[in-house]
């Protein structure tokens, strides 16, 4: 275990979670998928460092300052009129503003947001819960597999997002890499945006009805 200077300079990961305003298992997936640096302690509690976590706001405030502003407003709290809360996940700028136009010409309600890696991503699904995920695969710094795997994995408190992969990669190049769950649909490039949009639109259809059922 790294030695640390001082006990005050340690956070537990409900310390933390408060500090990020996020629930504590948003910080455990943080932990486990490399986001957030901590360390066990012999009873095998998460001890974070405080720098590590004044890093991660810093860091994810660049994320929101950077991101894009929602398409369009959830419905002012209405059930039925609920938008879908999209997260692309993409590291072309260009592509990545065709998403944004696409998502802006569907006629239901739509929060768009985006991130340029898996690190970034898990920061704004750990922030926003979106209720879809569109991520690319090869990316800088973290990538989508790594994302996803982090994702999916039983207890992560997301294993049941909807995530799409885009991708140039081949069913084989995706094989070779470890492959992805079961449960996210890929698609390879072009992006087909028309079976985007029929996914997209019967993913808020669940969300609205959820929200109904409250």
């Amino acid at each position: 275990m790294r030695k640390i200077a001082s006990n005050d300079e340690l956070m537990t990961t409900r310390q933390a979670g408060e500090a990020l305003g996020v629930a504590v298992r948003t910080v455990q997936l943080w932990v486990e998928s490399g986001v957030l640096p901590a360390w066990r302690t012999a009873g095998g509690h998460r001890r974070i460092a405080r720098s590590a976590v004044e890093k991660l706001m810093a860091e994810r405030s660049q994320v929101i300052e950077h991101a894009p502003a929602p398409v369009e407003p959830d419905g002012g709290g209405e059930p039925g009129k609920r938008a879908l809360r999209l997260l692309v996940v993409e590291d072309d700028p260009d592509l990545l503003r065709l998403f944004s136009l696409t998502v802006e010409g569907w006629d239901f309600p739509v929060e768009f947001s985006a991130a340029s890696n898996g690190f970034e991503g898990l920061v704004r699904i750990g922030q926003l819960r979106p209720d879809m995920v569109i991520t690319d695969l090869n990316m800088p710094g973290m990538d989508g597999f790594q994302m996803i795997r982090s994702l999916k994995k039983p207890g992560s408190g997301f294993d049941d997002l909807a995530v799409i992969a885009v991708t140039a990669l081949s069913k084989g190049d995706i094989a070779d890499r470890g492959g992805l769950p079961s449960d996210v649909t890929v698609f390879q490039k072009p992006v087909p945006f028309g079976e985007i949009e029929v996914m997209a639109r019967a993913q808020r259809l669940r969300a609205v009805g959820q929200a109904i059922g409250r």
